[in-house]
């Protein structure tokens, strides 16, 4: 079975490709399918952007698309930057030292005991019979002070999950698979695939 992800994103791509290695599926990307337009996530919710890009990567393939859309949400800032966390710095995307540095700066004068934060994932699994199944995963935590650790991507060097002592950026791929929100949603995934394709 061949899912495509619908994403370019590289670090991203190898994530999913580590959790789901056990699964019997073929993972391929949009780099697979040059002619996939980009999906514009104008939706105001983690569900509504991972289910139109799935659907939009489906029907421009013809193959089951698996799609995500994750954030961050930081309790003193009101849940911000939630959807906007890719763009946070700005609309050019992809900038993840612009984006955390922008949050440190916003918590600057914020103490440890209110910087709670949680990363949320929701993977949208698109089939071209038009069926759409939604898989959600959370992990709780709190914004360290400054950037540390040299692994992952995005907010990582910043997020310090509950009842650790490092980032994310600090850690293995496989431990931070084992608590990431991504980690947890393709978990729930995995225990439902068989049932989801009738294998």
């Amino acid at each position: 079975m061949e899912i495509v992800l619908a994403t370019r994103n590289k670090k991203k791509i190898e994530e999913i490709r580590r959790i789901t290695a056990d699964l019997p599926i073929s993972i391929l990307s949009l780099d697979n399918f040059p002619d996939c337009p980009e999906t514009v996530e104008d939706r105001d919710t983690f569900e509504g952007n991972a289910i139109k890009k799935a659907i939009e990567v489906c029907k421009c393939t013809g193959k089951p698309a698996l799609a995500d859309d994750s954030g961050l949400e930081v309790d003193a800032l009101s849940g911000a930057p939630g959807v906007y966390s890719a763009r946070y710095a700005g609309n050019a995307g992809g900038n993840d030292v612009r984006n955390y540095e922008k949050l440190l700066f916003e918590l600057k004068n914020v103490p440890d005991e209110k910087r709670g934060a949680r990363f949320v994932c929701c993977m949208a699994l698109a089939f071209p019979d038009g069926s759409v199944k939604t898989f959600f995963g959370y992990v709780e935590g709190r914004i360290g002070h400054e950037p540390q650790g040299e692994t992952g991507f995005g907010y990582d060097p910043v997020f310090i999950p509950k009842n650790y002592k490092k980032t994310f950026a600090e850690m293995s791929g496989d431990e931070k698979d084992r608590l990431s929100h991504r980690g947890r949603a393709l978990m729930k995934l995995a225990a439902s695939f068989h049932s989801l394709l009738d294998l």
